[in-house]
């Protein structure tokens, strides 16, 4: 176990649709989903940094460790498509 590689934190995960071999349609691929930040963090610790009022309510958060920028995975795929 002590040889294991250390596994990253990722925001964002995969997972792949079961698909039979009857299906007649064609398999959907790779799903994305985002996990929030808040789930990494066991409780709020005391003293956090903050935005000021104006950046909290434009990033729907007071302080930036629960800040999480969504990066649409399917926005780059059709751009790279071009």
């Amino acid at each position: 176990m002590a040889n294991q590689p250390k596994q990253m934190f990722t925001k964002t995960k995969t997972y792949q649709p079961y698909h039979s071999p009857f299906d007649p349609c064609r398999p959907i691929g790779v799903k994305y989903y985002s996990t929030p930040p808040n789930l990494y963090v066991g409780f709020q610790p005391p003293n956090l940094p903050q935005y000021s009022p104006k950046e909290a309510l434009r990033k729907g958060t007071l302080w930036p460790i629960f800040y999480d920028y969504y990066d649409n995975p399917y926005e780059v795929k059709r751009r790279e498509d071009k």
